[in-house]
């Protein structure tokens, strides 16, 4: 009489890493925004959240830190980096710029928005 244990370990790591590892688009673009508002709230103060609350396509809960974006991404980002552009000057599309960066390559090329280009 064997008496082997029932084997219910988990896969191992690298069963799961495929699909962890690339966040999907609609969350890339999540981050984006959430990322250009945080560092615009950093340089500007509250008036950020305030100004990216005006963009219809974002629905935002700030003291979650929570961004979800809605309709077209691209034209989402486009918009709250131009929110930003009318406040701040061009400035303020090179931080949106810098802080989008490393996210921006895990999007393709025809997908990204043009005002982070």
């Amino acid at each position: 009489m064997d008496n082997k244990p029932n084997d219910h370990t988990p896969p191992s790591d690298n069963t799961q890493s495929a699909g962890a590892a690339t966040p999907d688009l609609s969350t890339i673009f999540d981050q984006i925004a959430e990322k250009i508002i945080e560092q615009q709230e950093a340089v500007i103060g509250p008036i950020a959240v305030d100004q990216a609350k005006q963009i219809q396509e974002l629905k935002i809960n700030w003291p979650q830190h929570e961004v979800d974006v809605t309709g077209n991404p691209q034209e989402a980002i486009d918009d709250l980096v131009e929110k930003f552009k009318e406040l701040f000057g061009q400035i303020a599309v090179q931080v949106s710029k810098e802080v989008a960066g490393p996210m921006l390559a895990q999007l393709p090329a025809n997908q990204i928005p043009d005002s982070l280009k």
